[in-house]
C-alpha cells in the first residue's frame, strides 16, 4: 500500500482511476494503481524510467485496455474507449513529441484540433484561442515546421485547449525546452490552465519544477504508486532525489 499523508479533500473527483492494471500482452506493466484528479488540480506523477508513466498515461487515454480496474470521468468508466471517444468525452492530451503538424500553419493547426466542433463554433473558439494567446495570433501564417521548441509547445497546448477539455493530460510537456522555457511553461501556462477549471494530469522530467506547480503527487515505482502527498510536503523532504528515483518510501513525519 503506497503511504500518503494528504489531507482528505471535499472537491468533486473529476478524474479517478481506481485498481488500475494494464500492460502489453498478458504482461502488467502497472498494478493495482490508485490515482485521482480534481478539477482546478494539478497532479503530478513522478518517478524512475520503466516506473509505468508512460502505460499509465496510455491507458488513461484509450491506446491500451484496462486489464483490471477503472477509469472513471465524472462518475461514468471511460476505460477501454477509443481515444476519439474518449477525447470526444473532454480528455485532452499533449504529447511529448510529434506534437506540431509541420506542414500546418499555426491557424491551421489550431483548426485541426477543433475538428470535433462545427465551423461555426471551431471559428468562435480560435478567436478565443487567439485572444488567450495574443503570440499565437500574431504568427497565426507562419508554419509548424518554422516555430521554436518553446513556440512549438504553445501550440501544442492552444489546439487541445480548441475543444475546451475539462482534463488535461500532459506527458512531459518542457522535453526539448530550455530551462527559461520549461520554467515559464509550467508555471506560466500550466497553472493558468487549471485556474480555469481543468483538471491537469501531469508526468514531467524537471519533477522538482513540476512538484512547485502541483497540489499534489504520486510517486510511481516498478509499476505501482508507492508513495503519494501533497507536492508541497514532497519539497520539505530531505530525500526528495530519492523518491524520484522512487528508492525512499518514508511516510512524511
Amino acid at each position: 500500500m503506497p503511504t500518503s499523508s494528504a489531507e482528505t479533500d471535499s472537491r468533486p473527483v473529476h478524474l479517478e482511476i481506481a485498481g488500475l492494471s494494464a500492460g502489453y500482452g498478458q504482461a502488467a506493466v502497472i498494478r493495482g494503481i490508485d490515482l485521482t484528479v480534481d478539477r482546478e488540480e494539478v497532479v503530478s506523477v513522478v518517478g524512475p524510467n520503466g516506473a509505468g508513466k508512460s502505460t499509465l498515461l496510455k491507458t488513461v487515454l484509450g491506446v491500451l485496455t484496462p486489464m483490471e480496474g477503472t477509469i472513471r470521468l465524472d462518475g461514468s468508466d471511460i476505460g477501454g474507449l477509443r481515444t476519439d471517444q474518449i477525447a470526444r468525452r473532454g480528455v485532452g492530451y499533449v504529447p511529448q513529441v510529434r506534437d506540431v503538424f509541420d506542414p500546418l500553419t499555426v491557424r491551421e493547426n489550431l483548426e485541426m484540433g477543433g475538428y470535433v466542433l462545427g465551423r461555426r463554433a471551431a471559428a468562435e473558439r480560435l478567436e478565443e484561442i487567439f485572444a488567450l494567446y495574443p503570440t499565437l495570433a500574431a504568427m497565426r501564417d507562419r508554419y509548424g515546421g518554422h516555430l521554436s521548441g518553446g513556440e512549438r509547445k504553445l501550440l501544442a497546448v492552444a489546439r487541445v485547449l480548441m475543444t475546451q477539455p475539462t482534463v488535461l493530460v500532459l506527458d512531459e510537456p518542457t522535453a526539448g525546452l530550455s530551462p527559461q522555457l520549461a520554467h515559464q511553461l509550467l508555471h506560466e501556462q500550466v497553472s493558468r490552465l487549471a485556474a480555469t477549471g481543468v483538471a491537469v494530469l501531469l508526468v514531467e522530467q524537471h519533477a522538482r519544477d513540476a512538484l512547485t506547480i502541483s497540489d499534489r503527487a504520486y510517486v510511481l515505482a516498478a509499476g505501482q504508486v508507492v508513495l503519494m502527498d501533497r507536492a508541497a510536503k514532497l519539497l520539505e523532504r530531505e530525500d526528495l532525489h530519492e523518491i524520484f528515483l522512487g528508492r525512499s518510501v518514508a511516510a512524511v513525519e
